[in-house]
């Protein structure tokens, strides 16, 4: 049995529990307006570890949902990871001091390096390098950029700096609910040789199956979210199937 790991998100946009297409603002459905109430709901049909992205922070370029974070790190017996604006080592600091186990940097480990690559020296396994990719390239703030950077040299280059986790996103499946980028998980699990979360795309039981058949290539794990709000995948079942 593997440790392979399925991540509930919830994602949190002006206090409430929504989730966009492709990362657009202007296509968003509010799911629940209590981001708590959904955690809860997520730890008691098994869910292991709780993905958090603050998307008025990843637009802001600094977290925004502090408090809610906080009450939801607070309150669950499972542990919470959570991305979105994290730019600076106060900002990483105090998401950390309010109890959340593992942080993501995402647009700052394209645009600000030397932080990054502190923030991994300093926190090492508290830190997960989030790569949102584009037709192979790293977009950033939110996903409203896209760079010239290709995803497995990042990660390549980051894996050298210490970066022992990536989560990483096609963005074209994310949320369009049409399966996981599966060859493009497993190739920069294998260029970065370290541990890579899957985001986006994951529809169905057998999505999460054809990812953690792939647990000793180095994919741990992957986020699961439009398909746990719209019933396509039940969560407990997941869990109880895949480990």
């Amino acid at each position: 049995m593997s440790s392979f790991i399925i991540y509930p998100a919830i994602d949190i946009l002006g206090g409430k529990c929504v989730r966009l297409v492709q990362g657009d603002y202007n296509q968003e459905t509010v799911y629940n307006d209590s981001p708590l109430k959904v955690a809860r709901s997520w730890e008691e049909q098994g869910g292991k570890f709780i993905h958090l992205v603050d998307l008025d922070g990843a637009k802001a370029g600094h977290p925004v949902n502090d408090a809610i974070i906080g009450e939801i790190a607070a309150k669950m017996n499972v542990p919470v990871q959570v991305g979105g604006g994290l730019r600076t080592i106060a900002d990483v600091e105090r998401l950390l001091s309010i109890g959340v186990s593992r942080v993501i940097i995402g647009t700052a480990a394209i645009e600000d390096r030397a932080f990054t690559e502190e923030v991994l020296g300093k926190y090492g396994d508290k830190v997960a390098i989030g790569i949102d990719a584009r037709n192979g390239f790293v977009a950033t703030r939110g996903w409203l950029e896209t760079s010239e950077v290709q995803a497995e040299v990042l990660a390549k280059e980051l894996a050298s700096k210490g970066a022992e986790t990536f989560i990483f996103t096609d963005i074209s499946r994310d949320g369009m609910m049409q399966g996981p980028n599966v060859e493009a998980i497993v190739s920069l699990a294998k260029a970065s040789g370290r541990t890579v979360i899957a985001s986006g795309g994951v529809t169905k039981l057998d999505d999460l199956k054809a990812l953690s058949k792939h647990y000793s290539d180095g994919v741990g794990g992957a986020i699961v979210g439009k398909a746990l709000y719209t019933g396509s995948i039940d969560l407990s079942e997941a869990v109880s199937v895949i480990g």
